[in-house]
Formats: C-alpha cells, structure tokens, sequence
C-alpha cells in the first residue's frame, strides 16, 4: 500500500495518511486505477474540523476490516471540501438529488471516469460494511441500473448551467419578498429563522439591516436586536476566548457543534460591525471587536496569512478526544481557578452550575441576561484568569492552510472594521494580509491560486476558482478604502479581469465555478445560492458594482448587471436562499454615491467611520485612474453620484450635509 496523502498541503488529508485505507488524492492516478482494476471509486470528502469526519474515520477508515473491503473493492480517494470546493459541490448536489439532504462526510460512488451513482453521508461500520458489498453486487451483476442512475444524477448535475439570463435585471420587489419571508420565519423567542439547528444567517440579517436605512421599522428592529443578542448571549459564541462555532444545534444558541471556521467570524464580525454602527450599540461592536481579536491571536500565521478553522475536538485529561472539551468548565474547576472574591460573580455572569447544561459540564453563556455583555472589572478580571487557565488544555487541531476565499472574506472584514474604529494595529493587519495573498497565493504571471500550506510542496496549488477572484475583488477595494492605497485598486482590477477572462459564461452571462485553465470536471457548474458562504456570483456582482464605480470602467458594471439578470427568475423563487445577492439587488436599485476626498481630509474621514454606509464607494489617499480624480481641488470633498458631482464641501459641516443629499 503507498501513502499518498503525506505530502498532501492539506492538513485534513494527512490526518488520514496512516490509515490503513489505500487512499488516492483526486487526479488522474486515482481515476487511471480504477479503469484499469474496472472497479467503482468510493470518494469520501471531509474537512478537518468536522466532528462527524472524526467519528466515522475513527469507526470504518482506521479500521483494518473495513480497510480491506476498501481496497480491494474500490478505488480510494480522499478530497478537503475546503480544499476543493469545485469536486465536493459537485457531488454533493448528486447525493442531495438521491437522498434529499446533504452534509459531512460525504460518501460517494463513482464510475471510473468520475460520474456518480450512489451516495449519502456519515456511515457506521455496520451499515458501511453492508452497503459496499450491496454496491458491488450493483457494480457487477446491475450495471444497467447504476448506468440509469448516472444518467439522473448528470441531469440534475447540470441544473445551474443551463439558467438562461432573464430580459430584466432583478428587480427592488424580490428584496421587499425576502424582508417579509423572513418576518415570517423569525424566532421571536430567540431570534434567527426556523428551528433548530440554528445558522447564524448572517446575509439575511445584513439584508434586514440595509432595509432599516430606509427608515425605522420596530418589527425589523427587533428582529435585529433579538437574534444579534441572542447568539451571542449562547454558547456558540465563545465568552471567555471570542470567535462564534459553527452553529447551534439547539433554538437557544446555547451548545454549539464547537468547530471554529475563519468564513464565520468573518461574516459574524461584519454583521455584528454594521449593526453596532447602525444602531449606535457598544455590544455589537464590541462582539465584533472580540471575534477580530481572536482570528488575529488565533488564527494568523506569522506572514500575515489567516488560518481556516479550529477543530470541534480536543483532547481530555484521560488523552481521549472530545468535542468541546477544550471550551467546557465545572463549578468546581472555577472555584479551584478564580480568586475567591472573583468565584460568587463570576459564577453567576456565566451561568455556572454544579449539574451543567451540557453534557455534565458547563458551557460559559448569557442566556437569562441576554445582551448584557459588556463585562464589568471584576468579570474581565475573572475573564482573563479563566482564559490563561484555559490555555494550559489541549487546544483544538488547527487547520492551518491558507485559502484565498476565506482570508479575502477576512480581509474585506478587516479593512472596513480598521477604517470604522480607525485602528493602526488593524490596517496594518489587512495590509499585511493583503502583502501575503499576493506574495504568498499570486503567481510571477498574475495569475492567482486558492490554497496554500506551510511545507507543502509546492506550498500554493490548485487553480483559483470563481469564489476566489470574486473575494479578492472585494477584499481589495475595500482595503483600498480603508488604507488610502492605490495599489489595491490595481490588484483588484487584475482579479476582476482573471476571473472575467476564466469563468465567465459568454453564452448566458454569470460566472462558472472552475477557470477556463484549470482541471475540467464532469460538469462545469456556476455557484449562485448563498449558503454557509456567499456564492461566487453573489459576491462578484457587489465587488464589481463597487469596483466599477471606483474606476469608472463602464465593463465591471455590466458584467454585474449580467448576474442580476440571470438569477432575477430563480432568486424570486427563494429570496432567503440569495441573502447576499439581494445586497447587489440594493446596492443596484440604490445607486453608489461616489465619496471623493483628494487631500488630507482627515475631519471628513471621521465622519465616514460614524456611519454605516453600505451604498458609497470611498477615493482618498494616492490617486490611481479614475474619473473620480479628475480635477479635484485638494482642500475640497466631493459626492457624486454617476460622476456628478454635488457642490464641493469645505468643511465637516457641509460634507455631511451633502452626504445626507445624495444619499436621499
């Protein structure tokens, strides 16, 4: 048997390079065997903080039985979904097609040439067992009928290509559809939407936020307000150390499947960071402030990059691993930790009690006081002994590679939460994020990549997908704005121009999810429902509307029109499911207002970070080729809107005067 995952990049493949499963990486050599040896491929996708990846690598893949029905059964191939969303999305739209759910791991069955037949989830030993031998009988006695389930699923495989462009972009109504759909899902007894497992829903609350700038609404209000401090009253949010878990698996945020991922806090801290501005509210933003902190003392390789995620397990005293030990307390081990005068308050701020409430042990949370989060002296002491004390355990595994949709989520995060609180350490946080991407994830020929990992070989690989280029779009027309640098701008365009030359659909406009250069998988999908991420042509259309208006470059706007025009059907059908897009939807019905600030304006910067202004694009700071640096007077602001310009302000006064104007 060869070990072919050791020197993979990924830290969740290597996780698995000594089980005794004969696993194959995706590529040529793995679907070359299977031909050969005319067997299926059993692919299993994971990712490295999943605990359900753990449990069933535990019962079946470091199992010697279920290894040895593996390898002579099957071809093995393991796949990071983070890694390679391009693979898992495929795949996982086959299995939901079969089952009607989806999830990790994912466990799939392919014919020799990469076309699926047969697949579901997590699986325990005994029903593992049973169902290989079922799937080779298949294989070997019913071909016809696996050949009729290949023929299906490729069917429902190419669903999203074939979206055609409606006449019309998509229209104001459709945002209106989702402020009331999700009216109607709310929770108004702990906030979010539906039932449990509970999502922190993040698109859609922005989308609740960006209605309110239109005037107040209580019911909007609350809803905001209910489901903010209710998350982060819970125990998915981590009280003593920052950053938010993945979800809650119960309706009251309190215990949460613990894994940490950088897309999460990323979308958490920006959410958070807007309503905080919005609402003028001090625990927002200092829950945004918090999850910051953590990624950057966390989560952040020495060179700037952002790490992807902190296991749901960790090891107990006894070495056995378990999930959430890392983050779970007894009444007896506070009294044992705390001061004694710090032991009475510290038990009541984070509700602890000898029997828990989860599992025995306790999970720090707010629940009875819930939005009451700004610690007093005495809890902030208590706060730093229990978070010193709590480093001294296991911690979690670290997924330390470096993916460039992720860091550029983080990133455009950053920059807008430095420029906000107008924070030194935290621009110089971005930028040094910024430096890495290009360094670290950008090839001598322009061209970027999606992944890298320290030691690797080479230690950046696979080709940047959609998601990628569209987030850096973002990412760097932000950190423009927030540093004043022109260079960004011009990293943004070469992004925009990559991802317009590789992924765009010349036939039906949108983006497909793999360049035209890279691996050619067995459909070529476009990615367009928001989900745990924004997708690829959500994010473009606002990082090129606002890049377009930056510029002046008339093609970036159109492109996102483009986008607008071919979800405008499918997005009326499910507004909840586009929360993102209907944020393009805004920004294009809204109108970009164009803030030019050609000189040292520090006064009327000031005034920009004590609002949330989702609408304006910001030019200040070295100039770079734009209409919006034609001719401006050093000692005057300018608003515009479409290059037209309202009367120049001279002071504070009269650029928020006029801001207010153009805005209306």
């Amino acid at each position: 048997m060869t070990n072919r995952l050791a020197s993979q990049t990924s830290p969740y493949l290597r996780q698995h390079a000594d089980n005794p499963v004969d696993w194959f990486p995706w590529g040529d050599e793995a679907f070359a065997t299977a031909r050969e040896r005319n067997v299926p491929i059993l692919l299993s996708v994971g990712y490295s903080a999943c605990h359900w990846c753990h449990v069933m690598a535990h019962e079946c893949f470091e199992d010697n039985e279920v290894a040895q029905v593996m390898n002579n059964l099957f071809v093995n191939v393991k796949v990071d979904r983070e890694e390679r969303p391009d693979v898992d999305a495929i795949y996982m739209d086959a299995v939901q097609a079969m089952t009607g759910r989806g999830g990790w791991p994912m466990t799939v069955f392919l014919s020799p040439d990469g076309k699926p037949f047969f697949g579901g989830t997590y699986f325990p030993k005994p029903s593992f067992l049973q169902l290989m031998n079922a799937i080779t009988d298949a294989w070997q006695n019913r071909r016809d009928d696996i050949n009729n389930n290949i023929d299906a699923l490729m069917e429902a495989l190419e669903r999203t290509a074939k979206i055609e462009q409606n006449s019309a972009i998509a229209e104001y109504s459709t945002f209106d559809l989702a402020v009331s759909q999700l009216k109607n899902n709310f929770d108004s007894a702990w906030g979010g939407f539906g039932k449990a497992p509970k999502f922190p829903s993040t698109m859609n609350i922005e989308v609740l936020l960006r209605q309110l700038l239109a005037g107040e609404d209580s019911e909007l209000e609350s809803i905001v307000k209910t489901s903010l401090d209710a998350m982060a009253s819970g125990g998915m949010y981590d009280h003593i150390g920052g950053g938010f878990s993945r979800y809650s698996v119960d309706e009251k945020w309190l215990v949460p499947h613990f894994e940490k991922m950088l897309y999460d806090q990323a979308l958490l801290a920006r959410t958070y960071l807007h309503a905080g501005v919005l609402f003028g509210n001090e625990t927002w933003k200092q829950i945004a402030h918090e999850i910051i902190e953590y990624v950057l003392r966390d989560l952040t390789h020495a060179n700037g990059g952002f790490f992807s995620a902190e296991d749901a397990d960790s090891l107990n005293e006894s070495g056995h691993s378990h999930e959430g030990h890392f983050y779970v307390w007894s009444k007896e081990e506070f009294m044992r930790v705390l001061p004694a005068e710090l032991v009475a308050p510290a038990l009541e701020w984070y509700e602890i009690t000898s029997e828990g409430n989860f599992e025995g042990a306790n999970i720090p949370a707010r629940l009875h006081h819930r939005g009451d989060l700004v610690r007093p002296p005495q809890i902030e002491r208590a706060r730093e002994i229990l978070f010193s004390h709590r480093n001294l355990r296991a911690r979690p595994l670290l997924d330390d590679k470096v993916l460039t949709e992720w860091n550029a989520m983080m990133l455009s995060t950053l920059a807008e939460a430095a420029f906000v609180f107008d924070s030194p350490k935290w621009l110089q946080a971005a930028i040094r994020n910024g430096e890495f991407l290009v360094t670290q994830l950008r090839t001598t020929t322009g061209s970027w990549l999606r992944s890298w990992q320290e030691g690797g070989s080479p230690q950046a690989r696979h080709h940047a997908l959609a998601a990628d280029l569209a987030q850096l779009v973002d990412a760097f027309t932000r950190l423009s704005e927030a540093s004043g640098q022109a260079r960004w701008i011009t990293y943004a365009q070469e992004a925009a121009d990559e991802m317009l030359t590789q992924c765009w659909d010349a036939v039906n406009g949108g983006l497909f999810t793999t360049p035209q250069n890279g691996e050619q998988l067995i459909v070529r999908q476009k990615d367009v429902m928001d989900n745990a991420t924004p997708s690829a042509n959500s994010t473009a259309a606002v990082a090129l509307y606002r890049l377009g208006a930056l510029t002046g470059n008339g093609r970036y706007t159109e492109h996102a029109d483009q986008i607008l025009r071919l979800l405008a059907r499918i997005t009326t059908s499910a507004p909840t499911a586009f929360g993102n897009l209907l944020s393009a939807v805004h920004l294009r019905h809204a109108g970009i207002t164009e803030v030019a600030l050609p000189g040292d304006q520090q006064n009327m910067l000031a005034e920009l970070r004590k609002r949330w202004l989702p609408t304006i694009v910001i030019a200040w700071g070295e100039s770079y080729d734009s209409p919006l640096w034609t001719e401006r007077n050093a000692n005057r602001a300018y608003v515009c809107r479409e290059y037209a310009c309202l009367k120049p302000a001279e002071s504070a006064v009269e650029f928020v005067e006029t801001l207010r104007a153009a805005l209306a």
